[in-house]
């Protein structure tokens, strides 16, 4: 785990634990995120992210309304996989980013306990997940 990753995971950490983010918090996040961070958190005051839970296992994946006029919704681990070009281009491609903004809203959504909660059977969510 590289040390940005370190210095990310014990702000997350720390938001998680308050349910808010201090100035402090932010500056950090905005310096290791980027434009990305700003554009999460648009989408997040905007009620963008959804958890979607099954069970009765618990298990979840994050649904993540995207910016452009389409409102694509993309599905996302928050820290480790996200399906929108970003991810792949940027992340995966060329190792330019940590995050993109749909994992960094879905982090922060659910650091805050802002997401919206939908409750499927296991069986539901997994052909959501078939579909990746």
């Amino acid at each position: 785990m590289s040390a940005s990753t370190l210095v990310a995971e014990t702000v997350w950490k720390s938001v998680e634990s308050t349910r808010s983010v201090s100035e402090d918090q932010l500056s950090i996040l905005y310096f290791l995120f980027g434009k990305n961070l700003e554009k999460a958190t648009r989408i997040v005051d905007q009620r963008g992210v959804k958890k979607i839970s099954g069970e009765p296992s618990g298990r979840f994946i994050f649904q993540v309304v995207g910016e452009s006029r389409r409102k694509e919704e993309y599905f996302c681990f928050a820290e480790h996989f996200c399906a929108c070009y970003s991810f792949f281009y940027d992340i995966v491609n060329k190792g330019e980013q940590l995050s993109c903004k749909h994992q960094l809203a879905a982090r922060l959504a659910a650091a805050l306990g802002t997401c919206l909660e939908v409750k499927v059977s296991d069986e539901q969510l997994a052909l959501l997940l078939a579909k990746l």
